[in-house]
């Protein structure tokens, strides 16, 4: 269980901080975000956005910012299939979401199973 989340929660840091980057970098990412009819200033916070939700999903941080940042990565996934059907997108659009919810749900799923530590059993008592 280990092996399987820590592979999916990696590719997912690595391919969200690699989109967050994009953001910064393409000019073809700039165009895709006009195209959507989202503002330029949206472009920008949604990479930070996504660089800062990368790093948080692999260090060791509280397990409630560790919650905040699938549930972000959860509504920027939905958001972005919602969107790119919404204008008229081909199918190949919606693929890169789509994979990367599978990888959320995985990583979550394994984050709690991997995280979730058996309790000790109770010591025994002569009385």
């Amino acid at each position: 269980m280990k092996y399987l989340y820590w592979g999916t929660t990696l590719l997912l840091a690595l391919m969200m901080a690699a989109s967050g980057t994009m953001y910064f970098v393409s000019e073809a990412a700039a165009q895709t975000f006009a195209e959507l009819g989202f503002p330029d200033y949206f472009r920008v916070e949604l990479g930070i956005a996504k660089v800062v939700g990368a790093v948080a999903l692999v260090v060791p941080l509280p397990r409630a910012v560790k919650e905040w940042t699938y549930a972000g990565f959860t509504i920027s996934f939905v958001s972005a299939i919602i969107a790119h059907l919404a204008v008229g997108d081909p199918v190949a659009d919606v693929v890169p979401p789509i994979v990367a919810s599978a990888l959320l749900v995985t990583s979550y799923v394994t984050y709690h199973t991997y995280r979730r530590v058996p309790a000790a059993p109770a010591p025994e008592t002569d009385a």
